[in-house]
């Protein structure tokens, strides 16, 4: 059975392609391919982000709070309506990520998120899971916003499975055809040649790894896949900007007005 549930932290690093072979080789002296990368050099996971029409999920995510969350969609591949795909709620709280999902048939997550009613529990569903994903749909009014699909390389630790290394290139997105029976196809996120390098592990990394991140001067850096879309969209959409600076401008007048009138209180 897959892991459904995932507690770890996670450091990101943005690399260009001299460094990911380098790193690709000397890795392999501590780690092993993924179970998925020892068929094919590269697998490739597609997904599909809900948010609220006014994309408070991301806007919140961006402003680096204490605890946020997210709900995606994810295939590996392009799936037929009937073929089983994962359910997920992403979650940060101080650092540590916990990622929770459950197994849906797609025509199955597609009506839920839809309708907001539970589907008729199957032995490949996780009930605890499902019971979370209708909490956070009554609490918000979610839509599809996002597909965005890369491929990956995954390796895992020999002496320790809970340390895990991705590298993921190719990231391409796309705002319409928000299914991902649709097609795997978008336009570019990252520079041609660039790298999103990711290390995941349940407490500390190992000190060789240490050693190898700085012995290739690679750091970490902030960087949310669907964070940097929504910031190019906001980019290349001045009227949506406008909108943003003008609601920011309203709430900001408001606590003003709010806490002038409590001094006269």
């Amino acid at each position: 059975m897959a892991i459904e549930v995932f507690n770890r932290n996670e450091c990101k690093f943005l690399i260009d392609k001299e460094v990911y072979e380098a790193l690709n080789i000397k890795l392999l002296q501590y780690m092993e391919m993924d179970n998925y990368n020892k068929i094919n050099d590269f697998y490739t996971i597609s997904n599909i982000y809900y948010d609220t029409n006014d994309n408070y999920l991301i806007r919140n995510s961006l402003s680096k709070p204490t605890y946020k969350e997210k709900l995606r969609l994810r295939s590996y591949g392009v799936p037929g309506v009937d073929d089983k795909v994962y359910l997920e709620i992403k979650k940060k709280f101080k650092g540590l990520v916990n990622k929770r999902r459950t197994s849906l048939e797609l025509r199955e997550a597609y009506e839920f998120l839809s309708a907001g009613e539970k589907p008729e529990l199957k032995s490949y569903m996780n009930k605890q899971v499902i019971n979370e994903i209708d909490y956070i749909l009554k609490v918000y009014k979610l839509e599809p916003k996002l597909y965005l699909a890369y491929d990956r390389k995954a390796m895992f630790s020999k002496d320790n499975k809970e340390l895990r290394i991705t590298f993921d290139t190719n990231v391409r997105t796309r705002r319409y055809d928000l299914k991902l029976e649709a097609g795997d196809y978008g336009d570019p996120l990252l520079e041609n040649g660039k790298w999103l390098m990711e290390v995941k592990a349940e407490k500390n990394i190992p000190l060789w790894l240490s050693k190898l991140l700085s012995e290739y001067k690679t750091y970490k850096t902030n960087f949310s896949k669907y964070g940097k879309e929504y910031e190019k969209v906001l980019m290349q959409n001045k009227n949506l900007k406008g909108e943003m600076k003008e609601c920011s401008t309203q709430y900001s007048a408001q606590y003003l007005t709010q806490q002038l009138a409590l001094q006269f209180l």
